[in-house]
């Protein structure tokens, strides 16, 4: 991990206080002109929570390269401890920006994860939004610990530069953390359920609800099976108020 990097410690993890356009520089300079692999993960509340409980995602995600400030939770709790971050990151506007990039700078990107049909959607969508994009190929999420090494020579054949995982937390940082060696994509990045946004399955919060930090809501408005997962949220925020109190 970068150590030049401005970072910020919320409850254990640490998160790269970048902007996306920050972030979006140092990738093209550091991964795609330079070279050197770069793993980003997107770090919500949730995720946050789930390091501090669980030794063993919380290394997953110390082991990335980037972490940014995904979610308004954290937002919250870098601005709380008087140390704020410049903006959130979303991931799936990080990925928008990255897919930009490519097309206007002939990288190639791969989309692995999410249901059969839907990775194909979302390349489809993603060469009509950005003209000249080549999508190196796609791959869906449904597949065993035996197929992993298919996959990746599969994705490293493609010639790809890129490479979205959207195989949602934790697996999507188990399996880049577990293949990431022998992986030749330069950005390696964790999407979550970006590309079910992307294909045109799942609709994104109104703009005014992203600006005020209501996205989270209209999520659970949308999947009330969410409730349970979104029951990190006040967790999380209990942990902050306690940890600055202490």
């Amino acid at each position: 991990m970068a150590t030049t990097l401005p970072t910020r410690n919320i409850l254990g993890v640490t998160i790269h206080a970048l902007s996306q356009r920050q972030v979006l520089d140092y990738l093209a300079e550091t991964a795609l002109k330079q070279g050197r692999q770069q793993v980003v993960a997107t770090a919500n509340a949730e995720m946050v929570m789930l390091a501090k409980e669980d030794a063993a995602f919380g290394a997953l995600l110390a082991a990335a390269d980037l972490v940014v400030p995904d979610g308004a939770g954290v937002v919250w709790a870098a601005r709380h401890q008087g140390n704020p971050v410049p903006e959130r990151v979303p991931g799936v506007d990080l990925t928008q920006a990255l897919l930009a990039y490519a097309s206007k700078n002939g990288k190639k990107v791969f989309f692995f994860g999410a249901a059969p049909g839907v990775a194909e959607e979302a390349a489809r969508r993603a060469c009509k939004r950005f003209p000249g994009l080549v999508v190196a190929g796609t791959r869906d999420g449904y597949f065993s610990a035996a197929d992993s090494p298919r996959i990746v020579a599969m994705i490293n054949e493609s010639g790809a530069d890129l490479l979205f995982v959207a195989l949602g937390v934790p697996k999507q940082e188990q399996w880049i953390q577990a293949n990431r060696a022998a992986l030749a994509p330069r950005v390696v990045m964790g999407v979550g359920g970006t590309l079910d946004v992307m294909a045109g399955r799942v609709k994104r919060a109104p703009v005014w609800m992203q600006r005020t930090s209501l996205e989270w809501l209209y999520r659970l408005l949308c999947q009330p099976s969410r409730f349970i997962r979104m029951l990190a949220l006040p967790r999380f925020a209990m942990a902050v108020l306690f940890d600055k109190k202490r």
